[in-house]
């Protein structure tokens, strides 16, 4: 059996089956034993925790241990049986004493009176409890339940289904605040059922059994708005709710012991419950009950767990087990805990503190102090804990342990808290600080000592706070003061420094960042925030900001901030770390990279408040926008980082800022910097003040000025520099006339005159002012004069508008006239009806307005020749021809004036003269030009001139046009017209019609129409009509295959095309016509590989035989008669192509043969010529020759040269055009007819056909076409490429 001390918490009373109780601290040292006559059978502490009462078998005293003087005391308790149950009542001196046979006593210790009630119960009383209003509750063996009030009287009693085991008052939830207390008696019946007994309602009490499963029920507590949290001997843990509606659910329930629960207990301070069973102790947190916030395992304990029971504070836990062992846990330590710099010293156990540095990564020390502490300060080499009026020092050192233990003082009152530095502690209690040396000499120590304040008028002291070199404190009447500690005096009394934003009322203490960027960094912190603030003093503004703030874990008190981390203490003895949300952009380098803008806006705002400008910097760079670089360069401005800015403010572009920027670079004084800033940021008036701060105030003068704020300029002006205010004058003199405020206007332009020949241009502007206002004003003759006078000719033209605008024509005129406006004054004598001024200035006016005014002024005057003339200046081209036709009877000029302008009004009028003149030509021709087309069709129609309307019409002709035109040819029989014309209307079966009716005289044209006509029309029956007219089964007549041609050709039937092509090219090679057969194939060749279709063998061979041939005769003209030579052999080699000219080519390359000294093909191709069917068609010139050639040979032959094949370079002679080796058809050079090579590639830029760039360039030495397309061709031409390309 054990029981803690209420309230205090500082003894635990522990008594076993000896007649003793032991009484013990709260550290383990046992105080004090009571000896008993017997065995205790209870115990318990009043609700103050100053006196134990204990009850003893065999005996009939009450022994009373008062803890204050640790003093045993005993009261006879009157009763003659053996005593079972004793309890102090929860709130007054009442201590109720039950015995075996059902008595009660009730004593009251204040005023030692006994009242003993006899006959309560019939059997042992076993258990009870008192409710707030001093009511008691008792349960006994004789299963009855008896509710007393506190002289004895029974106000209820009631009986009981079985045994009661625990007893407790509590209040039921309901919807509503019970006033009427604890009403409820909940009892433990036979461990299976909880009984819920409502003292004003006996008759509706509730029961509540629980599934079987669980076991019987070991223990029960009340918790929190009407909850209660059951353990059952199966090892279950099940909570309840006692509001009517939700009686009978299981709110929680967990199988929190394997095989069985000993005991549970609740600690409203720490809101956590604890179970121990299967020798372990489970803790649960009441807000979230699914939550085990710690095991402790005892293994030793083999004969399992007994009792659990918390202090009142929470602090510790106890739990006694069957063999007899009492184990106390700390469950809760005092926060307590300061830090110097980033070292920490804090609780770590009741009597043991330690001390760390997690920045630097120190070993820690742990010190064992000798009294459980209330307060801790640290230092750089001291540290200090105490408790009530008394410290105890420590100085830490480098070696084992690491602490030496200094002193201990006692002050002159209870310390609330403590400060120290390297050489003095000061210690605030009661309003007062005591401010002493730590490790002086006793003398030198009591020399030191101050006690502040001196003086009791001066308020009590609040805080305080140590440096180095200071003392600061304040007081109750706001007042700081600073104390110097070198001299020992007092420096400065402040009564106001910084206004704190946003600074709850609730704040417990303030901590500064210890990382060096971030030394105007702090944090105040309460139970539940922590709040950022910056401390900004190098600005433009200078202030203190909220950052933001952090969540704080429950029961965390912030020892130490470094770099946006906060180290907390817990209560559990530790330390843990917390990042604050106001940096949470130092987490980015390890975040994801793609944070969202809403996100990085945010730790963009957060960094510049805390002035960390070059991570903002890197925050833009990766994805800010331009908002963000705006935000930032302001940011920048703000707190005078003016390099920083131009760095920003030229990564996003800002031009006018950097050089602004750069123009106040170098400025080192601080108000004129500000100043600037200031501007720059549009907080004028803060400006303003730095700049009259400042050693160049006239920049505030130069401010207002640039931001037109006149009248604030004057006043400065006035201060600052007199000199200035003719010109200020006038710049707000043209801005009042600029907003019509006139009179004003007027005043500041008389003003700002100088009458300084140095300012000449200046005054010459306020007069120009002066002038206008006068006219504004209504003093036009001064205006007027003054404009007249004034040698800028643009005020003549400002003054002549005013005065146009005011209907004063007459002044207007003038001064655009000697302004030189001339249209201007045109325009307004014009207004005057003034003609002859017009005249004289209509020279010099270029505005055809006015020439036509005056033109129409003219007619009217019946001045026909000037009123063409100025219609002429005007440009009014129909007024023209008109007076031209109707009035000077001058067609020529009109119909000039027709065909420069396209008028079609004008083409109207002339065709209507030339109508009247019967010129029937001339007249369609101009209504065709009017757009009047149906006219000039009729008019045509009428007069046989269709074929002049016809050309006329050309291609701006729509089709109804063309079809009316060809109906009309049509009718008249004139076929090649009308379908020609049916034709370009689209109906391509009528033109057709019409071309194949056409005569014998237009036969060629007309077939080349009908073939165009086809091509577009790509109708099959009119293809096929026109192909049995070229055929000649329509008229029994075939007609040249040449058209036949044509027509595939226009029809895209390209193959036909090919094969008609060859046809047509062995035709004229028959005839001799090598040219046209040439020509032919090269025409069709080109066209089928602009459409990429391939080439046909026999095409391509014909054209290389014909090209060779063709390359005879000029390698012949220049004189290279092996090439002519090589030439003839091929075309030789193919002679049957030839047949009109067998034995002229023959004939030519035994001569070219002979040439060259190519003897043996000489001879060959003499041979040839012998033969009977030649002998005789030999040019009698050469026939000796030939025939003394075949009848003496010579065989002697130059061997021609190889050279290597353009695809697989093998060496073939350089005519060959088959490669042996690869088997590819070669190109051939279209200079020479020889092969390609690679690395002499050209071809002709209009054929793209290949030569050899050598022999092309030669070739173009003495020729100026292409060999193969006959295009005109120059050296500068051909370009040297390779094969690939």
């Amino acid at each position: 059996m054990y029981r803690w001390q209420k309230s205090l918490c500082n003894y635990i009373a522990i008594a076993g089956h000896d007649n003793y109780v032991k009484i013990f601290d709260r550290h383990g040292h046992k105080c004090t034993e009571l000896s008993l006559p017997g065995r205790c059978v209870g115990m318990d502490w009043d609700k103050d925790g100053d006196i134990l009462a204990v009850i003893a078998a065999k005996s009939s005293s009450i022994y009373l241990w008062d803890a204050s003087v640790n003093k045993t005391s005993h009261i006879d308790s009157g009763m003659r049986d053996q005593m079972s149950f004793i309890l102090w009542a929860k709130s007054g001196p009442l201590l109720a004493v039950g015995t075996v046979k059902g008595n009660l006593l009730i004593y009251n210790q204040q005023t030692s009176r006994k009242i003993p009630v006899l006959g309560k119960h019939t059997k042992k009383i076993t258990c009870g409890c008192w409710s707030a209003q001093n009511l008691l509750a008792l349960g006994s063996d004789d299963n009855t339940l008896s509710i007393s009030n506190h002289e004895g009287d029974t106000v209820r009693q009631t009986t009981l289904r079985g045994e009661p085991a625990e007893v407790f008052f509590s209040v039921m939830k309901t919807d509503e605040r019970s006033a009427q207390g604890e009403n409820t008696v909940s009892v433990s019946v036979d461990k299976k059922i909880l009984m819920l007994f409502n003292v004003n309602d006996p008759e509706n009490r509730i029961e509540l059994t629980f599934q079987r499963h669980y076991g019987s029920i070991v223990s029960y507590r009340w918790y929190g708005d009407g909850y209660i949290l059951i353990g059952f001997s199966h090892g279950y843990f099940v909570v309840i709710s006692t509001h009517i509606r939700e009686i009978g659910h299981e709110l929680y329930q967990a199988h929190n012991h394997k095989d069985s629960l000993n005991s549970v207990a609740i600690s409203p301070a720490l809101n956590k419950a604890a179970s121990c069973g299967d020798n372990s102790i489970k803790i649960h947190e009441l807000s979230e009950l699914k939550d085990i916030s710690n095991i402790v395992r005892l293994d030793d304990e083999t004969k399992g767990l007994d009792q659990l029971s918390w202090t009142d504070d929470g602090q510790l836990l106890a739990v006694s087990t069957q063999k007899g062992t009492l184990h106390v846990f700390l469950t809760k330590l005092p926060i307590l805990g300061d830090s110097f710099g980033t070292r920490l010293a804090y609780l770590t156990s009741l009597l043991e503190v330690t001390v760390s540095n997690q920045v630097d990564e120190d070993t820690p020390v742990v010190i064992q102090v000798e009294v459980e502490p209330t307060f801790i300060a640290m230092g750089p080499y001291h540290v200090a804990v105490g408790m009530n009026n008394r410290a105890w020092f420590y100085a830490l050192v480098d070696h084992e342990p690491g602490f030496n233990k200094l002193k201990d003082i006692e002050y002159l009152g209870t310390i609330a808290c403590m400060c120290l530095n390297a050489d003095y502690a000061a210690a605030l209690f009661e309003g007062k600080v005591q401010l002493h040396m730590i490790e002086g000499k006793d003398q030198e120590e009591k020399k030191q000592m101050k006690l502040f304040p001196d003086d009791d008028r001066k308020g009590r002291i609040l805080c305080h706070a140590l440096t180095t070199d200071f003392l600061y404190y304040g007081t109750d009447v706001r007042l700081l003061t600073i104390f110097f500690l070198n001299r020992l005096l007092t420096v400065s009394i402040f009564h106001n420094i910084y206004s704190l934003p946003n600074f709850s009322p609730t704040i417990t203490g303030v901590l500064w960042d210890n990382w060096h960027a971030d030394r105007g960094v702090f944090v105040a912190y309460d139970d539940d925030k922590v709040y950022t603030y910056a401390l900004h003093k190098i600005t433009v503004y200078g202030k203190v900001v909220l950052v933001g703030s952090t969540a704080l874990l429950y029961s965390q008190k912030p020892l130490l901030l470094y770099n946006g981390e906060l180290t907390c203490q817990t209560a559990s003895g530790k330390t843990s770390n917390v990042a604050l949300t106001t940096h949470s952009f130092l987490k980015r380098a390890t975040d994801t990279p793609s944070a969202l803008p809403v996100e990085l806006s945010k730790q963009l705002a957060q960094a510049l408040m805390l002035k960390r400008f070059h991570e903002a910097l890197d925050l833009c760079k990766s994805a800010g926008s331009h908002s963000d670089w705006e935000e930032l360069g302001r940011a920048c401005l703000v707190h005078m980082e003016v390099e920083l800015a131009i760095q920003v403010y030229r990564m996003s572009s800002n031009v006018a800022m950097v050089l602004s920027l750069q123009g106040i670079q170098t400025i080192d004084e601080m108000n004129l910097l500000a100043g600037h800033l200031a501007m720059f940021l549009g907080d004028y008036n803060l400006a303003q003040d730095l700049y009259l701060s400042s050693s160049c105030p006239v920049a505030a003068l130069e401010m207002r000025r640039d931001l037109l704020q006149w009248d604030s300029a004057l006043m400065l002006a006035k201060r600052l520099a007199e000199d200035q205010i003719p010109f200020i004058s006038k710049e707000y003199a043209v801005h009042l006339e600029f907003v019509g405020d006139y009179v004003n206007a007027l005043a500041h332009y008389e003003k700002g005159m100088t009458r300084n020949t140095t300012f000449q241009e200046h005054d010459e502007a306020c007069q120009a002012g002066v002038a206008r206002m006068s006219i504004r004003m209504g003093d036009i003759r001064r205006g007027a004069a003054q404009a007249m006078q004034h040698p800028n000719r643009v005020l003549k033209k400002e003054c002549g508008a005013i005065l146009e605008s005011m209907k004063q024509f007459s002044e207007a005129a003038q001064l655009y006239e000697k302004g030189q406006y001339y249209d201007k004054a045109a325009s307004v004598y014009i207004r005057c009806k003034n003609w002859a001024k017009v005249g004289e200035l209509l020279p010099h006016v270029s505005s055809p307005k006015i020439h036509l005014q005056y033109a129409k002024a003219k007619e009217a005057d019946s001045k026909y020749e000037e009123a063409a003339r100025a219609y002429e200046s005007a440009k009014d081209w129909d007024n023209m021809i008109r007076v031209l036709l109707d009035h000077l009877n001058n067609p020529e000029d009109a119909v000039r004036i027709v065909r420069e302008t396209q008028s079609i009004d004008g083409a109207k009028m002339v065709a209507r003269f030339f109508l009247g003149l019967n010129d029937y030509s001339s007249a369609i021709h101009f209504l065709v030009l009017s757009q009047c087309n149906d006219e000039a069709f009729q008019l045509a129609q009428q007069h046989s001139q269709m074929e002049v309307y016809a050309d006329i019409i050309g291609p701006e002709a729509t089709q109804e046009d063309y079809q009316s035109i060809a109906l009309y040819f049509a009718g008249e029989k004139k076929h090649l017209q009308a379908g020609k014309f049916f034709h370009k209307c689209g109906q391509y079966s009528r033109a057709l019609s019409h071309f194949l009716k056409c005569p014998n005289t237009d036969d060629s044209l007309a077939v080349e129409m009908a073939i165009e006509t086809v091509g577009q029309a790509k109708d099959t029956v009119l293809t096929n009509q026109l192909i049995d007219y070229l055929m000649g089964e329509s008229d029994g007549m075939p007609k040249d295959a040449k058209y036949l041609f044509r027509l595939y050709m226009a029809l895209q039937q390209y193959s036909e095309a090919a094969r008609t092509a060859i046809i047509i090219a062995r035709e004229e090679q028959c005839a001799g016509n090598y040219r046209n057969a040439h020509d032919v194939l090269f025409s069709m060749y080109t066209e089928l590989q602009a459409q990429k279709i391939q080439i046909p063998a026999e095409m391509a061979t014909n054209l290389m035989i014909l090209h060779s041939y063709l390359l005879v005769k000029i390698h012949v003209k220049r004189g290279d008669h092996m090439k002519a030579a090589r030439m003839l052999i091929r075309v030789s080699n193919n002679i049957s192509k030839f047949p009109s000219h067998v034995v002229p080519i023959l004939t030519s390359s035994v001569i070219e043969c002979h040439r060259a000294g190519l003897k043996n093909s000489a001879f060959g191709f003499a041979a040839m010529l012998m033969r009977p069917e030649y002998r005789n068609k030999i040019n009698p010139a050469y026939r000796k020759k030939i025939e003394a050639m075949v009848r003496r040979p010579d065989t002697s032959e130059l061997e021609e040269e190889t050279t290597p094949c353009p695809f697989c370079g093998f060496e073939l002679p350089q005519n060959e055009l088959l490669c042996i080796s690869c088997k590819n058809n070669l190109p051939y050079c279209i200079a020479t007819g020889r092969h390609m090579l690679k690395e002499d590639w050209s071809v002709c830029p209009h054929c793209e056909f290949p030569a050899l760039y050598s022999q092309l360039t030669l070739l173009l030495e003495t020729e100026t076409v292409c060999p193969m397309c006959s295009e005109t061709l120059t050296v500068s031409h051909v370009k040297k490429s390779t094969a690939s390309s």
